[in-house]
């Protein structure tokens, strides 16, 4: 049975910083391109960050560039995001996802997805 788990997500103030995990299990991520999308209440959900299997490529949505860091330990089974500069439009779910194709991933590509962590950022 494939898991993703997300954990980190919690209550911050502007400006401050939260570092989300997704722990696999059931899947090696070094498998499949792995990413994050968010969805905030009443909207749909959205590419936040991606990363190729072996790390070498990164891609972001315009809105989190130069605060958002997507990093991948394969050996550890498990994908971070490291947010820093949080804003209040940054609080939302935030789920992990393992995608079928690299590059940008929509939501229709996403083979597997966790749970969701909240994040939500107190102005």
């Amino acid at each position: 049975q494939v898991q993703l788990v997300e954990s980190g997500g919690g209550l911050v103030q502007a400006g401050g910083s939260l570092r989300l995990s997704c722990a696999a299990s059931g899947l090696s991520i070094r498998n499949y391109p792995m990413g994050w999308f968010r969805q905030a209440p009443g909207s749909e959900r959205k590419f936040v960050a991606a990363i190729s299997w072996s790390g070498g490529s990164l891609y972001y949505g315009d809105s989190v560039k130069g605060r958002f860091t997507i990093s991948r330990d394969n050996a550890k089974n498990t994908v971070y995001l490291q947010m820093n500069s949080l804003k209040s439009e940054d609080t939302a779910v935030y789920y992990c996802a393992a995608h079928s194709i690299p590059g940008v991933p929509t939501v229709a590509m996403v083979r597997y997805w966790g749970q969701g962590t909240q994040v939500t950022v107190s102005s």
